[in-house]
């Protein structure tokens, strides 16, 4: 490109920028996943309760795998606690019920099940842990299955058996880099035509549990006015629809966009909206801060909440936030976004 510049030649200069803007974006989120691979990732680990936290997750697995599948849990009683990041195995759980989904194109079931296991010195060294107490969680389906092959290369970083366009092949990994960060690990129990298994162990936590989980801090959260109106714009469905559970349960309603141009189409309409919710870095051209931007030239008051990671600030314009907008750092807790939504619609 220096070399088109020095001749005068600036027709594509700004396609190269932005070819070079897109990569370091990916690139960015790559770092992200990688670093969770790598087990260095930042944990905020809590005593948790599986089985609620499990249970606090059943209706959003219902949505995202679709009505075509049947969906079973299986509680164990006296289910011990772990030290975990809850965030983190909300995240894996999920992931892990749609890889499911994607291996039974054709419909099937998939079981969650929790237990208690004391692994032996030989159980132990077959999952390649200490001898001791775990408590396992387990994804089962009854899909296609995997070769030998396929499990044996599940969890390097890129590999994925999803067409082209469609995985990036870190779901596994990151899932990988998070359990064996929490002295735990990660196994699959598969056959081809039979199913497969995805199972987490974790230790055995022997403090006490934590009795506050998300949905009773949610409940304590204030809640919407009567029309008040959120419009959340990511390229992740997952986000998107977490973010639009939590808006509902407070009262409001959401809107979702995937991208900044749809984003920026709803701000351009007659459309009610009191605050915008927008990833930072979006696809199709657009980044959340231009959308932000060009969203308040026919609405000069909007109020914007950026969602970033570490690595997206530069996007922000360098951390010069107009009046009325606001950052929430990934990764975050609902009940922190929950009273930052009711904070800034009232300011």
């Amino acid at each position: 490109m220096s070399a088109r510049i020095a001749q005068g030649r600036y027709g594509d200069v700004d396609r190269y920028v932005a070819a070079a803007q897109g990569a370091a974006k990916r690139a960015a989120a790559l770092t992200h996943r990688l670093l969770a691979f790598s087990r260095r990732q930042t944990l905020d680990p809590k005593p948790t309760d599986v089985n609620r936290l499990v249970r606090g997750m059943e209706e959003l697995i219902r949505r995202t795998i679709g009505p075509e599948l049947a969906l079973e849990v299986v509680a164990a009683g006296g289910l011990w606690s772990v030290l975990v990041d809850p965030s983190q195995l909300e995240n894996a759980l999920l992931n892990l019920c749609i890889n499911a989904r994607d291996a039974m194109p054709d419909g099937g079931r998939i079981t969650i099940e929790t237990a208690n296991r004391w692994l032996d010195t030989v159980a132990a060294r077959e999952r390649d842990l200490e001898p001791g107490q775990y408590v396992s969680l387990c994804v089962s389906d009854t899909g296609t299955g995997m070769s030998p092959d396929v499990m044996a290369k599940a969890f390097d970083p890129f590999f994925t058996t999803k067409p082209m366009g469609q995985g990036t092949g870190l779901g596994l990994s990151m899932i990988y880099g998070f359990v064996r960060q929490s002295g735990g690990q990660v196994r699959i129990y598969s056959e081809l035509g039979q199913g497969t298994t995805m199972c987490l162990y974790l230790p055995r936590h022997y403090g006490e549990t934590e009795e506050s989980d998300t949905l009773a801090l949610l409940g304590e959260a204030p809640r919407a006015r009567v029309g008040e109106t959120v419009l959340i714009v990511d390229d992740e469905p997952t986000v998107r629809m977490l973010v639009t559970e939590v808006l509902e349960d407070l009262g409001y309603a959401a809107i979702e966009a995937a991208d900044g141009a749809s984003g920026l189409k709803v701000l351009q309409s007659d459309v009610r909206v009191d605050l915008l919710i927008t990833d930072v870095g979006l696809p199709g051209g657009m980044n959340g801060r231009q959308m932000a931007d060009a969203g308040r030239v026919s609405r000069p008051g909007l109020k914007v909440l950026f969602i970033t990671g570490y690595a997206e600030n530069a996007a922000l314009g360098g951390g010069r936030l107009e009046p009325g907008m606001q950052v929430l750092t990934k990764p975050f807790v609902m009940e922190v976004l929950a009273s930052r939504i009711r904070e800034m619609i009232e300011t």
